[in-house]
């Protein structure tokens, strides 16, 4: 297994939209694996395909204490079945070092394939439920620092750029 490099906003290619994985083979097993390998090295709790570069609909969570429930959703979509909204301070491994309030659904239906190219679905609530929309979003090109004010935004995007100068 390999630990991964993680794009960090404002890297464009977070903005990439992922395509849809059609091929269950060995190298989405090993994809999968390393994704799980750099998420707990990194010490997350999500990590989507496109934040390590690869720009298929490819997400992993464990939102464990123990960090010993990986889960694997390949292809995910959700659907709202709880309108109420939950708000958690979000993190993410591609914007280090910020947490910020986001609102999101409270529960979600979620539709995806395993690593097998089985489907399934879940009704999933709280952080687990945040977790899946925050990585859906990656995979749509989106970061949770969209959902702050453009004021925030660009302040996180300015100490980014000054750190990533900084580390060359």
């Amino acid at each position: 297994m390999a630990i991964l490099q993680i794009l960090e906003f404002p890297d464009q290619r977070l903005r990439q939209v992922a395509s849809p994985v059609t091929s269950f083979d060995e190298a989405l097993e090993v994809l999968i694996n390393n994704m799980l390998e750099t998420m707990y090295e990194a010490n997350g709790i999500g990590l989507a395909a496109t934040q390590v570069n690869v720009h298929q609909r490819l997400l992993v969570v464990d939102v464990s204490e123990e960090k010993e429930s990986p889960q694997v959703f390949v292809n995910p979509k959700f659907e709202v079945i709880e309108d109420e909204l939950s708000e958690y301070d979000e993190g993410c491994l591609s914007v280090p070092g910020f947490y910020e309030t986001v609102s999101r659904p409270k529960g979600i239906r979620v539709f995806a394939q395993d690593k097998q190219g089985n489907s399934f679905e879940l009704e999933v609530e709280g952080i687990l439920s945040t977790c899946i929309q925050h990585e859906i979003d990656h995979l749509d090109g989106k970061l949770f620092v969209d959902y702050l004010s453009p004021l925030k935004r660009s302040r996180i995007r300015s100490k980014l750029e000054k750190e990533q100068k900084a580390s060359k």
